[in-house]
């Protein structure tokens, strides 16, 4: 490269991200006009609206009917939000959260009323209910002339198809009217029998016309016909310092990580600290562009998708030393390390990514926001890596800075004999699965439970109070949380303030009728309130068991992807059953902590557990790419042993330096953040130290002992 390129390299690329990061920064806020004024924040963080709805009826409906009530609603409203949640409050009621927007009445007018669906003959016999329509979405065709048109697509459940084969097979010619809430919405003429349960509703219509018959086809296939009885827009569950202090630990963390690499790797670290800077840069923009919603989970796959494209670059650095060390010139070995350095970084990041795209598809509410930030940034972070950070750092070269010193060494290394080891490493993780196990058996038999539900998993008791005075979020959080946690005795208190009232919702476990009592006096006595100013309603947990079944089966998906993928690229599944391994490993490493140290099981606990999986994998990609690369080398002198020590200890440095970065990004959101960014970061440590301890001291032992104990020993 010569010194003319290698200057205009270097002014675009730190113009272009000084430019994203100006106008990212220029986005936040309500009248932000910069890129990132299109991110919504989720209702953890910033709040949005909120909508009741009351079954309608004289008798309270079944538990069954309310469930898939809440499922149907939960997928609907994905629409506006992954991050959306629906849960049951009462008998008969039904709350929908949806994050990032704040008109309620927009939300109610594209969302519709709840109310009954048939499908009707002309003489009026009903042959479809809406519980029979099992899809319904705005879709196009072209006609003879390749015109575009706009059409309804239907898709029905078994029973429906059945139902619908029959109705337009002696109907042919005639219409089948569409009637909502009494009203016909809709009356296509049936063209020819529809047997396989899909079909097309034809018009002339526009895309709004088919995309809102639509949508009121969809909330008319609900199980239940519902009624508004309120809505509200709701501030931040995380309390009013969530976002501030957020933002302000991640600049913190991303600027020790950035320091931390120019330390240990000069010159590359420059490159790399200029390389992740734009990641960040392009990640606001991307987010902004595909009008995501930021919550928790969200910055979950974030943070792991910054630790991968630190860890691609440490990979690469190390190769380029290594390469240094035999001789080569500088030149030479940046080259021949960016070559050496793709096949880990490849295998790495795509395996997560099939994981992310998995949970993206099959999962629900948090797990698809988590999937989708992670699969973003894992895209954007191999980009960086591989591109940026090559373009800068030969930049660098090119304008004089070729000396060695510049770039280290790396000094020859006798291998350290961890497979002599394993028994020793095998024992220990034993005993602390095993002893955690025990003592969350302890906990579940003294009435304890096994884990510390939160609200999103077991539901609690909403208490909704209006206090004399608008009081601040701040307010909230200073004099009302302690009053609460006095009488509750539990520190898993959550608060939204109703915008343009003096109400407060108090979200709480679930509340015995004597602790009911005790907090309405604690508040009335404290805030001097009347007499009616406090009810209270049990609600159901937000994470549904449909839900929390979506998120099971989406992860055991994934992982056989991810098994079936590592078996396809190292052609041995060994390395494939001993990577699954060690992430059970990780993950219960993680659960027992969560046990024994009574962590608030929640939201964040999907999102910590999935952030591990996807670390956990990655790391143990890369000590796998040097065992498998190592096999080839392999001397007759050479024993397996020797291998498989020798490929772990060449890498040790990377699981080091890798650890090391992500663990003080979330070190520093654990110091700095509130109470329950607190409770995210703290087990995700957990499992950033176990990942690196099972990478180092548990995979390659475990493919050692397959690979001898399952197969022919060489």
């Amino acid at each position: 490269m010569k010194k003319s390129r290698a200057v205009v390299t270097l002014l675009l690329t730190v113009v272009l991200t000084g430019l994203l990061l100006f106008t990212s920064a220029a986005g936040w806020g309500a009248d932000g006009l910069g890129s990132a004024d299109k991110i919504h924040l989720g209702l953890d963080l910033a709040g949005g609206v909120s909508i009741t709805y009351q079954a309608v009826g004289d008798e309270a409906p079944s538990a069954e009917d309310m469930a898939d009530t809440i499922y149907k609603l939960q997928k609907r409203v994905e629409n506006y939000s992954t991050e959306a949640e629906v849960y049951q409050e009462g008998a008969d009621r039904i709350n929908i959260e949806i994050p990032g927007v704040t008109d309620a009445n927009a939300i109610l007018e594209e969302l519709g009323k709840p109310g009954s669906l048939q499908f009707q003959t002309t003489d009026g016999e009903v042959v479809l209910e809406g519980t029979d329509v099992a899809e319904a979405q705005a879709g196009s065709t072209t006609d003879s002339y390749q015109n575009r048109q706009y059409v309804v697509e239907l898709v029905l459940t078994d029973e429906g198809a059945q139902k619908f084969a029959e109705a337009t097979s002696a109907n042919i010619g005639k219409q089948i009217a569409i009637v909502y809430d009494g009203s016909v919405i809709s009356a296509p003429n049936v063209q020819n029998a529809i047997t396989d349960g899909r079909c097309q509703i034809t018009g002339n219509f526009t895309y709004e016309q088919a995309d809102q018959l639509a949508s009121t086809i969809r909330i008319g296939s609900l199980s239940l016909e519902l009624q508004e009885l309120r809505s509200n827009v709701v501030g931040a569950k995380l309390g009013s310092e969530a976002i501030s202090t957020s933002l302000v630990a991640g600049a913190i963390g991303f600027a020790i990580v950035v320091v931390l690499m120019i330390i240990l790797y000069r010159i590359m670290g420059l490159a790399a600290g200029i390389a992740l800077t734009s990641y960040i840069g392009i990640v606001l923009v991307l987010l902004n562009i595909f009008e995501m919603t930021l919550t928790l989970p969200g910055i979950a796959g974030i943070v792991l998708s910054i630790g991968m494209a630190v860890d691609a670059n440490v990979i690469i650095f190390s190769r380029i030393r290594e390469e240094i060390a035999t001789g080569k010139t500088v030149k030479s070995s940046i080259k021949i390390g960016f070559q050496k350095a793709l096949s880990a970084i490849v295998d790495g990041n795509v395996t997560t990514l099939i994981a992310a795209i998995v949970l993206g598809f099959k999962g629900s509410g948090s797990v698809k926001g988590f999937a989708q930030t992670l699969a973003l940034g894992i895209i954007v972070s191999m980009f960086t890596a591989l591109v940026v950070t090559r373009q800068v750092l030969n930049a660098l070269y090119a304008l004089g800075l070729q000396d060695e010193k510049w770039y280290g060494t790396v000094k020859e290394r006798a291998p350290i004999n961890f497979l002599g080891k394993r028994k020793v490493f095998f024992t220990a993780s034993l005993a602390v699965i095993v002893a955690g196990l025990i003592y969350m058996g302890i906990n579940a038999g003294s009435g304890k439970g096994i884990l510390a539900y939160s609200l999103e998993f077991q539901g609690g008791t909403a208490t909704t109070v209006e206090f004399n005075e608008d009081m601040s979020i701040a307010d909230i959080d200073e004099k009302v949380v302690p009053v609460v946690s006095a009488v509750t005795g539990d520190n898993d208190i959550q608060t939204q303030k109703v915008a343009g009232t003096n109400q407060v919702i108090i979200k709480t476990k679930e509340l015995s009728l004597d602790q009911r009592q005790e907090l309405d006096n604690s508040l009335t006595e404290t805030f001097e309130l009347g007499d009616t100013a406090i009810t209270a309603e049990s609600i159901s947990g937000a994470i549904s068991q449909e839900v929390k079944h979506d998120a099971v089966v989406s992860v055991i998906i994934a992982t056989i992807c991810m098994l079936i993928y590592i078996w396809v690229r190292f052609k041995d599944i060994r390395f494939a059953t001993s990577a699954v391994a060690a992430l059970v490993h990780d993950v219960l490493v993680v659960l027992v902590f969560y046990g024994a140290a009574r962590i608030s099981v929640g939201n964040t606990f999907i999102a910590c557990m999935l952030t591990i999986v996807g670390y956990s994998i990655n790391a143990t990609i890369v000590i796998f790419d040097r065992i498998r690369e190592n096999l080839t080398d392999m001397k007759k002198k050479d024993t397996l042993e020797d291998v498989v020590n020798a490929s772990i200890t060449q890498t040790l440095t990377r699981s080091i330096y890798t650890s090391l970065t992500t663990f003080v990004m979330v070190a520093v959101l654990f110091i700095l953040g509130v109470a329950s960014i607190r409770e995210f970061a703290l087990p995700l440590m957990v499992g950033i130290v176990c990942g690196a301890y099972s990478s180092v001291c548990i995979t390659g032992a475990l493919w050692y002992v397959m690979r001898t104990k399952l197969g022919e020993k060489k």
